[in-house]
């Protein structure tokens, strides 16, 4: 059943202003199996935890501490290449559902008490095409990776929450 958002456009997708999170995965190292989470615990200095990609080097800017991706999105890329996947396979953190993540770095998104900081795009890796070939090529257009956050302000997310434009 479609979620309906009071400050989404009549579609409930297209220049949606406030969203779901619908899903929260982690990998504990670079190759590592994605864990599909419930909730997770975000901080500044390591973003998901749990997640190796989170972990802010010394002197580090975590320009890529927690990806988030759009559900639609995803299932475009995947409808692309005739072939269904989870949503976990492209490997980011966060699912979002009925909004259109910025593609402005320097945005700012609340998710639950988490406020996090886009810096760039998500570029999809090579690894994609061992899944599916040509997945990768279909994740390139208008940001379909997704997008790169740092984290300003931790706290505890959990699906089912709502993700907004920070102002």
């Amino acid at each position: 059943m479609p979620v309906v958002l009071a400050d989404a456009e009549p579609d409930g997708q297209a220049g949606a202003r406030v969203g779901i999170l619908a899903g929260i995965a982690r990998h504990a190292a670079p190759r590592a199996p994605m864990e599909v989470l419930d909730r997770a615990e975000v901080s500044v200095e390591a973003g998901i935890a749990g997640d190796h990609r989170g972990r802010r080097k010394p002197n580090g800017t975590g320009k890529r501490q927690v990806t988030l991706m759009e559900r639609r999105d995803w299932e475009a890329a995947t409808a692309q290449v005739d072939h269904r996947l989870p949503w976990q396979e492209r490997r980011a953190n966060l699912l979002v559902d009925g909004f259109d993540l910025p593609q402005v770095p320097g945005t700012r998104l609340r998710i639950g008490d988490v406020v996090l900081e886009i810096t760039c795009e998500c570029d999809p890796c090579q690894r994609m095409d061992a899944l599916v070939p040509g997945l990768f090529e279909a994740l390139l257009p208008d940001w379909r990776g997704g997008a790169c956050t740092r984290v300003l302000v931790g706290g505890t997310i959990a699906v089912g929450d709502t993700i907004r434009i920070e102002t």
